[in-house]
């Protein structure tokens, strides 16, 4: 390589891809050609030309021009590249611009991290209800038990709200009369809100008063709250 090949190379310039778009434009619905494709008009933009021809970006890639027209047309039918007018000294002309392409993908990740703090919202939202019923904040304890109905239980949020509505309408709000609702419910099967209702209006129906049964076989019920021995600790 010889002096005026080496300058001519460094004033092509560079391209700078962010990574997140590599990671992520098959799930935006871009094709490997049509991502190749926008990478070469945002390399045209960035060397003076914003408005490269068909012919131009066929003769930078293995598609035909009339491939590179089509996809052209397509991207922009389909919001991932628009045509701008610019005036400059009263003379109009036609440029490309990616910025419907940057709208799509910061659109997309905000809507996937939207959906992956949709748990933590329930979660801090179980403890909210907690802590409006019992009118106080929850304590270590207490919270410790909310984590083990999720986290080893693995007890349905909705379920949870249910043994607490329960223990609220049976005068017994406490943590480990719930954690006796729940108990009962996990051994007869009960898995949905429904099923709970119906298991409690049974109940009580058949014993004219509002609290929950007692266990019906020989199976010990076991005390899951964490409750603190003043003694030992």
């Amino acid at each position: 390589m010889n002096k005026e090949q080496f300058i001519s190379i460094q004033m092509e310039g560079s391209l700078s891809i962010p990574g997140i778009l590599l990671l992520n434009y098959p799930k935006l619905g871009l094709t490997e050609s049509e991502m190749m494709l926008l990478l070469q008009v945002q390399l045209f933009i960035q060397q003076g030309k914003p408005f490269p021809t068909p012919d131009e970006l066929a003769a930078r890639m293995s598609a035909s021009s009339p491939d590179c027209s089509m996809s052209l047309r397509s991207l922009i039918q389909r919001g991932f590249l628009k045509i701008d007018d610019e005036d400059i000294q009263s003379i109009r002309f036609e440029k490309y611009s990616l910025e419907p392409l940057w709208d799509k993908l910061y659109r997309f990740l905000t809507e996937t991290k939207k959906e992956q703090c949709e748990p933590e919202k329930t979660e801090e939202s179980l403890y909210s209800v907690f802590e409006q019923e019992f009118g106080r904040p929850l304590s270590p304890f207490e919270c410790e038990t909310l984590g083990i109905w999720m986290d080893q239980d693995h007890h349905d949020h909705d379920i949870i709200k249910a043994a607490l509505r329960e223990s609220v309408i049976s005068g017994k709000l406490n943590f480990r009369y719930i954690d006796r609702i729940l108990f009962e419910w996990k051994r007869n099967g009960i898995k949905t809100i429904e099923q709970a209702k119906d298991h409690s209006r049974q109940f009580r129906q058949s014993n004219g008063k509002s609290r929950q049964p007692e266990p019906q076989t020989d199976e010990p019920y076991q005390r899951k709250v964490p409750f603190y021995n003043w003694l030992e600790n």
